[in-house]
């Protein structure tokens, strides 16, 4: 079942319903939560959209998450130098035959790569039974890399990127996060 979008709409409903099958299949819910619990598909989204919103959301603010004390300046994401624009609309969005985009050559941008690969799944994905659904990751190998990779950022990452929902991914790997100003108390580093 579909999530309530946190992040701008970057995928149609249907891309977003195969994504959120997919995500669920390389990180499950089980004795821990999962992708679907910690919103990673809400992570995906955040980034291919990014520049749907300004400033676009790729660099959080700081130098503190306020959450363990001192301002929130991770709520407010900073704005990108016309060189860091540059590579990450390169990046994101590929270089769409821009001459500036393609100094070293074209690029296949993620919002392509994620277009592709979702329609590679099939727009039943959601629908098919689990066997199906992981033979189906297994025969877009490319794409399964690139969508691991990206679960794994969003299940661990920090949460104001639109992933680690309620600090999930942390609490499930015992990680308490960004401890900043507090800082690691001597028995905390002196731990084996």
């Amino acid at each position: 079942m579909s999530v309530a979008r946190a992040v701008p709409a970057w995928f149609s409903d249907e891309e977003r319903t195969v994504l959120e099958a997919a995500c669920a299949r390389l990180i499950p819910s089980g004795d821990t939560p999962g992708a679907t619990e910690a919103g990673v598909a809400d992570y995906i989204e955040g980034l291919l959209g990014a520049f749907l919103v300004d400033p676009p959301r790729i660099w959080a603010g700081g130098p503190f998450s306020g959450r363990f004390g001192g301002p929130d300046g991770f709520a407010e994401f900073q704005p990108l130098s016309r060189i860091d624009e540059l590579a990450w609309r390169t990046r994101i969005e590929g270089s769409l035959g821009i001459p500036e985009r393609e100094f070293n050559g074209p690029v296949r941008g993620l919002q392509q790569i994620y277009s592709d690969g979702l329609a590679e799944l099939g727009r039943d994905f959601a629908q098919v039974s689990p066997d199906e659904q992981d033979s189906r990751l297994r025969a877009a190998k490319s794409f399964r890399r690139v969508l691991y990779d990206h679960c794994c950022e969003g299940m661990y990452g920090a949460p104001e990127y639109g992933g680690n929902r309620d600090l999930v991914g942390w609490r499930s790997i015992d990680y308490p996060g960004d401890v900043q100003p507090r800082g690691w108390t001597d028995e905390e580093v002196s731990e084996p």
